[in-house]
């Protein structure tokens, strides 16, 4: 599982530390970055970006003007990245400007996937999103009893 919520920084070259706890749980040192919706970057492991891919493509049209803004917005500008040696990883430049990262940055484990996000931006969004937060947390202890054995 790739959990936690870490704070790194970019260096000059562009590149930013994934935490040693995630590397661990990644299967080789490629992944695949992308566009993430809420203006940060996702990372997936390969296998899961094929699964989540191919899931994309055989649930939507290509005659489709929605299905095709997903497509060009999640496919079309994923790229590969190597994590090198010292567990860093390059993060192409229009990558980096779609999400907005400067300096530091918060990395997310989400289980299956990363999120990167500038640290800015990352508080503006939990700030912003903190009474949304509490009335979803309301409506998944309706639904999902988490407690439940």
């Amino acid at each position: 599982m790739i959990t936690g919520e870490y704070r790194y920084s970019l260096d000059e070259k562009g590149r930013i530390m994934i935490p040693v706890r995630m590397r661990t749980e990644i299967a080789g040192n490629v992944m695949i970055l992308t566009r993430g919706v809420d203006r940060c970057l996702w990372i997936f492991p390969t296998d899961e970006w094929k699964r989540i891919s191919e899931n994309i493509l055989a649930s939507t049209s290509l005659f489709q003007e929605r299905a095709r803004l997903i497509q060009r917005r999640i496919i079309a500008p994923a790229q590969e990245a190597e994590i090198d040696k010292a567990g860093r990883m390059s993060i192409p430049q229009t990558l980096r400007e779609f999400a907005g990262l400067k300096k530091e940055c918060i990395v997310l484990g989400m289980l299956k996937y990363i999120e990167i996000w500038d640290a800015e931006t990352y508080l503006e969004y939990l700030e912003k999103n903190e009474s949304s937060f509490k009335e979803a947390a309301e409506e998944l202890g309706e639904k999902v009893n988490l407690w439940k054995v």
